[in-house]
């Protein structure tokens, strides 16, 4: 007796090829997928045409278990919802089994991130440029202050080019960020992100003081002409990227959203709590700083190696 379950899916293919043109690899990979769904449910005793969501959800299950990648299982799922829906259209079954089947959550990819010593060659780069006098040394005393308050406090990009002119105004070592949402954050600044808005700021005033006609005092920190009246953040990814080339170092894998993730991880390497992170970087939910975790994986990884007795004994015996 012929296999219906194979019958069926030869006549999806067709219908597939025919009244939808999918292309000779498209058709391939549907063929193989659900040639592979075909044996799965044939171990379980299982027709294609009689399989319920608990069989499809133990079919993918299985595939998670066997290491396919969330892609791989997404791709598998996308030809059963093709396959059964076609079932249901043509009247071969009363229901569509994969409509209540979750698509597999892919993994958020891990964040670019910078070694301690690129951010201090970074750091030292623009420095070291900032202490040259003559032209453009207020633009290179604000790349700098640009840098140290990123590194500081993790801002986000937005949240750094748009802030007041009253920073300069203030005393102590604590910054109020104005994030998503309006939402307001307490940050605490390093010595060395004062020293360097201070300066920005000293010669900032000098200049302007220099001008026969000043031009209307400016709200922000980083004024600028563009349309906002602050620094546009593509102008600074770009500067940091020619900074970078000039400290050498990789303009690709260096961006101000980078300089964040920075912030966070050597927080972390170096002792921070998760919830402590996620407040400096104004996150509202947890999920979204636990993009680290790997960071914290591998500091619990170290300390265990370094502190745990058994640990040091099979050093011992190495």
């Amino acid at each position: 007796m012929r296999d219906l379950g194979r019958a069926h899916m030869e006549a999806f293919l067709e219908m597939m090829s025919a009244e939808r043109g999918a292309a000779v690899n498209t058709l391939q990979s549907y063929e193989r997928d659900l040639d592979d769904l075909h044996g799965f449910l044939s171990e379980r005793s299982v027709r294609m045409t009689e399989a319920v969501s608990s069989d499809l959800g133990a079919y993918l299950s299985g595939l998670a278990r066997q290491g396919f990648k969330a892609s791989s299982q997404a791709r598998r799922l996308s030809a059963m919802r093709q396959f059964y829906k076609f079932l249901y259209a043509e009247g071969l079954r009363t229901d569509d089994p994969t409509g209540i089947l979750d698509a597999p959550k892919k993994g958020r990819p891990l964040p670019k991130i910078m070694a301690v010593d690129e951010v201090t060659r970074l750091l030292t780069q623009a420095e070291q440029e900032a202490a040259l006098s003559g032209p453009n040394q207020l633009q290179r005393l604000r790349m700098l202050a640009l840098l140290e308050l990123l590194y500081a406090t993790g801002m986000r990009v937005s949240e750094l080019v748009s802030l007041p002119a009253k920073v300069l105004d203030q005393e102590g070592r604590f910054l109020m960020i104005k994030g998503k949402g309006n939402k307001e954050r307490l940050v605490p600044l390093s010595h060395s992100a004062i020293s360097a808005i201070k300066a920005y700021g000293r010669m900032q005033a000098a200049q302007l003081a220099a001008l026969k006609e000043a031009p209307p005092e400016s709200p922000w920190l980083f004024p600028s002409s563009s349309k906002e009246g602050y620094l546009p953040r593509q102008v600074f990814a770009r500067d940091l990227k020619d900074l970078a080339i000039r400290a050498g170092l990789t303009p690709s894998l260096i961006s101000p959203h980078v300089m964040r993730h920075a912030f966070a991880s050597h927080l972390l390497q170096n002792g921070a709590d998760l919830r402590v992170v996620q407040e400096l970087l104004g996150h509202s939910d947890i999920s979204t700083t636990q993009i680290y975790t790997h960071v914290l994986e591998e500091r619990l990884h170290q300390l265990v190696q370094t502190h745990h007795p058994l640990a040091k004994q099979a050093k011992k015996h190495d």
